[in-house]
């Protein structure tokens, strides 16, 4: 307000309302020539602890907003990498979770998602699967896998250019984590094998798969779209003898030689198992005298 501005003398807080605007009355009172629709500046009394309370505010407004974009980052840019094969440093662990450092972000790989047997030392390097990220009101986390199957895909991904590319394209995955996994591949060129991309010279490539897996034994085999085809892959390095199939229930008897028993069910009936969890179908197999020796049921998870 104007220095030679008649103010009278009274305490002029009274006349200031947060809420409303203050009537015309009131603001003659304060600015005698005051006109509607005025902005009337006028000093409030000055109290020494103003600026620590507004620094205080001031303050936790910063933090907060500081917490929302770095959260909205990590959202963002681990968002992007979901369903992807990330690499960290073994930060510490705990009841048998392991706590990895990401860089910008901790993630966590829960004791069920580790492949069994496996340990972990404070520092080490170590790759998974991110196959979620959770934004809560706590922060971010960060859901790691190396047992899924998803896991063993995006390894394969790494190693073969025909993967990668989209020329061979994985079918079907079925994984007991550190034991045994059976792939079946199809290339969309006829002149490339499936088999062959996957496994590489020399079995480079399932070898370097192997390795980062700690030694789970992989079987690749060529998908094909008639089931009898299909399963009699699924059961190698076992030979058979023949398959009946029913379609109507997705079932099959498969008659094996007695040299190809064992090979066909496998340790604990694991080979016939991972087939029936690779093809869908349940497989039962039976000798050439039509015992029967084992039968590998579809998952539940993986009906339709």
């Amino acid at each position: 307000m104007d220095e030679d501005e008649e103010v009278p003398d009274t305490d002029l807080r009274e006349y200031y309302n947060p809420e409303h605007h203050i009537l015309i009355e009131d603001a003659k009172r304060i600015k005698k020539d005051a006109a509607l629709g005025e902005e009337i500046v006028f000093p409030i009394e000055s109290k020494g602890d103003y600026g620590r309370i507004a620094a205080q505010t001031a303050k936790q407004v910063i933090m907060q907003k500081i917490r929302e974009a770095e959260k909205t980052h990590l959202v963002s840019e681990f968002g992007a990498k979901e369903g992807e094969i990330v690499s960290g440093t073994v930060q510490r662990m705990e009841r048998g979770n392991v706590f990895v450092d990401l860089g910008k972000a901790s993630g966590l790989l829960p004791y069920e998602e580790q492949i069994p047997g496996e340990r972990f030392s404070q520092g080490e390097r170590v790759r998974a699967y991110l196959y979620r990220v959770e934004e809560s009101p706590r922060g971010v986390f960060l859901r790691l896998s190396r047992s899924h199957p998803k896991f063993l895909e995006k390894l394969f991904e790494s190693e073969s250019p025909e993967l990668a590319s989209g020329a061979v394209v994985i079918k079907a995955i079925a994984r007991e984590a550190g034991y045994r996994s059976k792939i079946a591949a199809e290339a969309k060129d006829a002149h490339i094998d499936p088999v062959g991309a996957m496994v590489g010279g020399r079995g480079v490539r399932v070898s370097t798969v192997m390795s980062e897996l700690r030694g789970e034994k992989i079987d690749v085999i060529e998908y094909s779209a008639d089931p009898k085809k299909f399963i009699e892959e699924a059961l190698s390095p076992a030979k058979v003898l023949s398959i009946e199939t029913n379609d109507e229930e997705k079932a099959a008897v498969v008659t094996v030689a007695e040299d190809q028993q064992s090979l066909a069910i496998g340790k604990g009936g694991q080979n016939v198992r991972l087939a029936a969890k690779l093809t869908g179908w349940r497989i039962d197999i039976k000798s050439n005298q039509g015992e029967e020796l084992a039968t590998g049921e579809v998952p539940a998870e993986s009906k339709e």
